[in-house]
């Protein structure tokens, strides 16, 4: 069985994302997003919500389990038994940073990184500036699958009001 992680924050999952994992699913048996905890970081969502929003956006493709994890993406892989991470490029910059993880990943444990170039729809997008985009009352509706949409507008609703 053909098996790779899609790792990432995903605070919340964008439509960039979403069509990395859609085309990691046509490539692989069973994709794992990996929605990788940082202690150090305070997300808009908590960690079992974002695990839900990917949960819902991604269950038409049959093949994609969603789980969190705190540590090092090799040790999720050799818990696993997942030999390849799937990640998505949006820019030269991202490759410079990417490269370096995937060397060192591969130095550690043998895993084998795979990057995807992001749709150029896409090249642009983060979680970040979404959010960021969001709170000041833009648009973005077009950058987030619907469901997720409709989180990130009632969750900052609720920030405004606190």
């Amino acid at each position: 069985m053909r098996r790779a992680v899609c790792p990432g924050s995903f605070d919340p999952i964008t439509n960039g994302h979403l069509d990395i994992i859609a085309r990691a699913a046509r490539l692989y048996d069973v994709v794992h997003v990996a929605v990788m905890i940082n202690a150090s970081k305070q997300g808009l969502f908590t960690v079992e919500e974002r695990m839900e929003l990917i949960r819902r956006v991604t269950g038409e493709y049959g093949n994609v389990e969603v789980e969190s994890h705190h540590g090092l993406l090799v040790d999720f892989c050799k818990e696993r038994e997942i030999p390849a991470i799937v990640k998505g490029l949006r820019a030269v910059s991202d490759f410079d940073y990417e490269l370096q993880m995937a060397q060192m990943n591969n130095g550690l444990s043998g895993v084998e990184t795979l990057f995807v170039p992001t749709n150029p729809t896409y090249s642009f997008l983060s979680s970040s500036l979404v959010k960021e985009v969001a709170a000041w009352g833009g648009d973005v509706s077009h950058l987030l699958p619907a469901p997720v949409h409709e989180a990130l507008v009632e969750r900052l609703a609720e920030r405004r009001k606190a």
